[in-house]
């Protein structure tokens, strides 16, 4: 069993920063990539950021310059510092890891709950 537990959602202002935070935890032989995904009321789920096992980064052009994802591999955490929000950043985040769960399985793609992100203007 995988879980990934998010935390750090809620209502900011526009300007105004918060920063997500995701553990997993459970059966976990490694971990390849963590990431955000983002979606809101009547849109697809997007790639927000990613981070690989070696700290290699992604950013998805809406946040480049406002967003900086980080990860603690000891912890198997990975952080999203959102700054400058907008009012267009508001949508549910969700944790994803790319994992095995044994050391001769393939990665699989495990989701956390979501966590909610508003902000007004």
């Amino acid at each position: 069993q995988v879980q990934l537990v998010e935390s750090g959602g809620g209502l900011v202002q526009a300007g105004g920063s918060l920063r997500l935070s995701c553990a997993a935890s459970g059966s976990i032989f490694s971990i390849n990539a963590m990431g955000w995904y983002r979606q809101a009321p009547g849109k697809q789920r997007e790639l927000v950021a990613a981070i690989t096992s070696g700290d290699s980064t992604n950013y998805a052009d809406s946040v480049k310059g406002r967003f900086t994802i980080s990860r603690d591999n000891a912890k198997n955490t990975v952080y999203l510092q959102m700054n400058s929000l907008k009012p267009e950043d508001t949508a549910v985040y969700y944790c994803n890891a790319h994992l095995k769960t044994t050391g001769w399985g393939l990665h699989h793609n495990y989701w956390g709950q979501g966590t909610q992100v508003t902000v007004s203007s």
